[in-house]
C-alpha cells in the first residue's frame, strides 16, 4: 500500500526487495495525512508504544510526536468541574536532527525535502525511513533511518541513522535529545483532557553519551523515567558530545566531527522507560539506567526484537495469499493489535484502550470494544483475554458502587472508564457540525456489562479453564446477572419483566422523541442478551458445583431462591416485534418515522455523521427508524441464527428463523455506519445470507484506517475493536468456527472473493492448523501426548489426534 510520490534511485527503500505484502509504504506525502500516517506507522510493544512522527518534528499542527504507557492516565483540573482522566502523552523520546557547519538545525520546513520514503516492515516490527534534503546552501544530505520499540526488551526504544553528505564535505553536528515539555494535544475535541500532565521534570547527564530525564503527572502522581544513550561515529572514528542544551524541560547533547562527502555518519540511539506503575521497580531511574548499560546496538536490539516478532507472525498468522491486495491490511490490523494488545501487556493492569496506544482518542478511555477483541485473541493468546478480564475484575469494585448509586445490587461497569474502574463517561460531547457542546447520555449504555459477562463465558468455552470460571469468571457473571435481575420489573397482567430505560448499541436513541435522554424500553438486545446471561451465570454455577476443586475461598453466595429467580426472569423477559414478526430495536421503534434518504444523501453525501447533521438542524435521530451501528443484529453478531432462535423461543415466543434475512435487510437499510465497529457487525450477519456484500463490508471495514488519510478519526489513535474484529471475520466467521458442548465446530463457507484461508489457532491449549478453500478443509495438529481433538464438520463428527492430519472435502453453496 503506497502513497504517490516519485521513486528516487538512490533510495533503498524504493529500490529494496521487501515484499509488498508485509510492507505498509508511504512516499512523501501531504500534510493533511500527516497525522494519519503517523498513528499508522506507530511502533510498540504492548507495554510502550510511540507515534511514526520524525525525530526532528514537534507538535506544530501537522505532526505530533506522541508516545504511551499501557495505564499511564491522568486529570487535569477543570473549569468548577472534574474532568476525565486521559491517557498521558509522555516526554518525546525521539528528538534528533542534524546540521552542516553554520547551518540551520534540519526541521521541517526549514529545508527543501527532495523525497521522503517510509514503511512499516512488519514481518521485522521495524519502521524505515528514507529522507533526501537541500539547505539554502544547496547542501543535499540523506538520511536513513530505522526504529523500534522492542518486543523483547519491552521497556527499550531504540532509533539508528546513517547520514550521508552527498554533495558536500566539512563538520557535521548531530543533536540528540529529550524532551519534557510536551502536552496532550491530539485529540482536542475531547473535553477537559489537552494541556500540560506532566511537572517536576528534571533531566540531567550521565557522560559523553548519555541522557535521563523523570517527570511525574500532576494529579495520579504517577512518575516515569527515560534514559538515553546516543553514539555517533564515521567509520571507526567516534564523535564526542562537546556540548549540552536544554531548556527548562528539555535536554540535548550536541556531537561534532568532520567527514567527506559520502562518508556515512552513524547515529545509534537507544532509550530505557520506566515508571512507578512497573512490576518489581524500586524507583524508575535506577531502573532506566540498569536497563540502558545493558542494552546493546541497535543491531543486536533489532535481531532479539525480529526473532520475537518471528514467533508472533507464526501464532498469529492469517494468510489469504500474498498476491491478494487484502494480505497486507490483514496483516496491518493484526500488527496494531499487536503494538497495544502483545504479550508483554499480560503482567500490567490494564484494559483495551478504544484507539489503542496509537493517540489520544476518547482519552484512552476502556469501552465495551473488548467484546470484538477478545474472540481473535480467545484462539490465539488466550493468557491476553484472562489478564484484561482480570483488569475488570479487579474493578469490581467500583462497578458494585456505580450500581449502588442506581439502587441495584450486583455490579455495573460504566460505559468508559480508564485507572480505577471509576465513571468516565462525559456529560456533553462537541458536535463537529456546530462547535456547540451538548448533553451526552451514552453513560446509558449499561450493556457494557453484559459485553464483559458475554466475554467472560465465551473465554471459558475456548479454553476450559476452569481455575478461571471459578474465580473470575464466576464473579463477572453473577454480579451482572444480579443487576439485570434487579433491573427487570416484573408486569403481573402479562407474566412479563421489562427494562426500561436503558441504552442499546446504536447511540442514535437515547431516549423517546418526547423524552429524549431518559432511555429506551426493553432493548431487544439489551433484554435477549440479559436472558442469555442470566442463564450462563446459572450454567456456570451448577457447572462449579461439579468441580468443588476450584470453588474459591471467597466465592459469591448464591442461593437456590436466587438461582430460581435468575431463570424465572431469564424465561420471560418481554420483546418487542414488528407487525411483521421481526425483532423491533426497543418498544415504541414502530411509531417512529422513517427518514427521507434520498433528501440527506443529496444534501450531505455521507451520511455517518447524520446523528450531528440532524442535531444542527434541530432535529433529532430519536424521532426516525434510524441506526448509528448494528442493534438487533448484534444479537446475530454474538449468538447466530440457532443460538438466537433457541433464546427467543426459550423466552416464550414464537419465532420463524425465516424472518431473520428480511430483519437483515430492514435494519441494514437504515443504518449509517456512523462507528467502525458496524460494517465488522454487519459483515458477520451477512456471510450467510449474501456473501457478496459481506465480503464488501469486510474489505470497507480493513480499509478503513488504511484509505481515509484525511477525514477519518485514526490520526487519533487505531480502533481496536474494529482491528480485531476484520481478523475475527475470516478467523471464525468465513470458517464457520464455533465451540459448543466442548466441541469444535466448522461450517466453512467463504466468499467468492477468497481464495483461501490459512491459520493457526489454539483451541484449550491445543495448536490446530486450519487451511479452508472452496474445495475442502485440511486440518492438522502437532505431535504431543493430549487426547484427539473432537470436531465436527458440517454434522459429521471425527477425531484430530496429535502428529495427524485430517482433509474433509465441501460440497458446494449457493451464496
Amino acid at each position: 500500500m503506497a502513497g504517490t510520490g516519485p521513486v528516487d534511485p538512490g533510495c533503498g527503500l524504493c529500490t529494496s526487495d521487501l515484499p509488498a505484502a508485509w510492507v505498509l509504504t508511504y512516499i512523501d506525502g501531504d500534510p493533511d495525512g500527516e497525522g494519519t500516517r503517523e498513528a499508522l506507522l506507530t511502533v510498540g510493544n504492548g507495554y510502550l508504544a510511540s507515534r511514526g512522527a520524525a525525530p526532528e518534528s514537534s507538535a506544530d499542527g501537522v505532526h505530533y510526536p506522541g508516545t504511551y504507557l499501557a495505564g499511564f492516565h491522568n486529570r487535569l483540573p477543570g473549569d468548577g468541574r472534574e474532568t476525565a482522566e486521559s491517557i498521558v502523552n509522555l516526554p518525546n523520546w525521539l528528538p534528533l536532527t542534524f546540521r552542516p557547519a553554520s547551518g540551520d538545525w534540519y526541521a521541517p520546513g526549514r529545508a527543501r525535502r527532495l523525497h521522503e520514503h517510509r514503511a512499516l516492515d512488519l514481518r521485522s516490527g521495524v519502521y524505515r525511513r528514507e529522507l533526501v534534503v537541500v539547505d539554502r546552501q544547496q547542501r543535499r544530505t540523506r538520511l536513513r533511518q530505522r526504529r523500534l520499540v522492542s518486543m523483547a526488551a519491552p521497556h527499550l526504544a531504540a532509533l539508528h541513522t546513517t547520514i550521508l553528505a552527498e554533495n558536500w564535505s566539512g563538520r557535521l553536528e548531530v543533536r540528540s535529545g529529550l524532551d519534557g515539555g510536551v502536552v496532550n494535544a491530539n485529540a482536542p475535541i475531547e473535553r477537559g483532557t489537552c494541556g500540560r500532565h506532566l511537572n517536576g521534570v528534571a533531566c540531567g547527564t550521565d557522560g559523553p553519551e548519555s541522557l535521563w530525564m523523570v517527570a511525574e503527572t500532576t494529579d495520579s502522581r504517577l512518575r516515569v523515567a527515560l534514559a538515553a544513550r546516543t553514539r555517533v561515529s564515521v567509520g571507526s572514528r567516534s564523535g564526542t558530545a562537546h556540548r549540552t542544551v536544554g531548556a527548562p524541560a528539555e535536554i540535548s547533547q550536541v556531537s561534532a566531527l568532520d567527514l567527506a562527502a559520502g562518508e556515512p555518519v552513524v547515529v545509534d540511539k537507544a532509550v530505557a522507560v520506566f515508571s512507578s506503575r512497573d512490576r518489581a521497580v524500586y524507583e524508575p531511574l535506577v531502573a532506566a539506567r540498569t536497563e540502558l548499560a545493558g542494552a546493546g546496538p541497535f543491531e543486536v536490539l533489532a535481531a532479539d526484537h525480529a526473532a520475537v516478532w518471528a514467533g508472533l507472525w507464526e501464532r498469529l498468522r492469517l494468510d489469504v495469499g500474498d498476491e491478494q491486495a487484502w494480505q497486507l491490511p490483514v496483516r496491518v490490523q493484526t500488527f496494531h493489535l499487536l503494538q497495544t494488545l502483545s504479550p508483554h501487556t499480560v503482567d500490567l493492569d490494564v484494559g483495551v484502550p478504544a484507539r489503542g496506544l496509537h493517540g489520544e482518542g476518547y482519552h484512552g478511555h476502556i469501552f465495551w470494544d473488548e467484546l470484538f477483541v477478545y474472540p481473535f485473541l480467545d484462539l490465539r493468546l488466550p493468557e491476553l483475554t484472562r489478564a484484561m478480564l482480570e483488569y475488570r475484575h479487579r474493578r469490581l469494585g467500583w462497578a458494585r458502587r456505580q450500581a449502588a448509586e442506581l439502587g441495584r445490587a450486583g455490579a455495573l461497569f460504566p460505559w468508559q472508564s480508564a485507572s480505577s474502574g471509576r465513571d468516565e463517561s462525559p456529560a456533553r460531547s462537541r458536535n463537529p457540525v456546530t462547535g456547540e457542546w451538548v448533553p451526552d447520555h451514552t453513560n446509558l449504555q449499561h450493556h457494557v456489562n453484559l459485553a464483559v459477562a458475554h466475554s467472560a463465558w465465551r473465554y471459558w468455552e475456548t479454553t476450559a479453564d476452569l481455575s478461571f470460571l471459578g474465580t473470575t469468571g464466576i464473579d463477572l457473571l453473577v454480579e451482572t446477572a444480579r443487576f439485570w435481575a434487579g433491573a427487570a420489573t416484573y408486569d403481573p397482567a402479562d407474566d412479563r419483566f421489562d427494562i426500561r430505560g436503558v441504552m442499546g448499541p446504536d447511540e442514535y436513541h437515547d431516549g423517546y422523541p418526547d423524552r429524549p435522554g431518559e432511555g429506551l424500553d426493553n432493548c431487544a438486545y439489551v433484554n435477549v442478551m440479559v436472558a442469555w446471561t442470566l442463564a450462563r451465570a446459572c450454567e456456570a454455577y451448577s457447572l462449579l458445583e461439579r468441580h468443588p476443586g476450584v470453588t474459591p475461598w471467597f466465592g459469591p453466595d448464591v442461593g437456590r431462591p436466587e438461582l430460581d429467580h435468575w431463570a424465572h426472569v431469564g424465561r420471560r423477559l418481554r420483546l418487542p416485534f414488528l407487525d411483521d414478526g421481526m425483532l423491533a430495536q426497543f418498544e415504541g421503534y414502530a411509531d417512529l418515522a422513517e427518514l427521507d434518504w434520498e433528501h440527506y444523501r443529496r444534501r450531505y453525501g455521507d451520511l455517518r455523521p447524520l446523528g450531528w447533521y440532524l442535531q444542527a438542524e434541530g432535529d433529532s435521530t430519536n424521532r426516525y427508524r434510524v441506526s448509528k451501528q448494528a442493534d438487533v443484529l448484534m444479537l446475530l453478531y454474538l449468538l447466530g441464527a440457532d443460538e438466537l432462535a433457541d433464546l427467543i423461543g426459550h423466552l416464550g415466543y414464537d419465532f420463524d428463523r425465516a424472518c431473520i434475512p428480511a430483519t437483515v435487510d430492514h435494519y441494514l437499510a437504515r443504518t449509517t455506519h456512523g462507528s467502525t465497529l458496524s460494517r465488522v457487525a454487519h459483515a458477520w450477519v451477512l456471510a450467510r445470507t449474501d456473501r457478496r456484500q459481506s465480503w464488501n463490508m469486510l474489505l470497507a471495514a480493513l480499509g478503513t484506517d488504511l484509505a481515509d488519510l484525511h477525514d477519518g478519526s485514526a490520526r487519533e489513535g487505531i480502533h481496536l475493536g474494529a482491528t480485531a474484529g476484520t481478523l475475527d471475520i475470516l478467523q471464525r466467521c468465513y470458517t464457520g468456527l464455533g465451540i459448543h458442548d466442548n466441541v469444535l465446530r466448522l461450517d466453512p463457507l467463504l466468499p467468492e472473493g477468497l481464495d483461501y484461508l490459512r491459520c493457526t489457532i489454539r483451541y484449550r491449549g491445543r495448536l490446530v492448523d486450519l487451511t479452508v478453500d472452496h474445495r475442502e478443509v485440511r486440518m492438522g495438529t502437532p505431535p504431543g501426548d493430549e487426547p484427539p481433538i473432537p470436531i465436527i464438520m458440517r454434522g459429521r463428527r471425527l477425531w484430530l489426534a496429535p502428529g495427524a492430519t485430517a482433509t474433509v472435502p465441501l460440497a458446494n453453496r449457493d451464496g
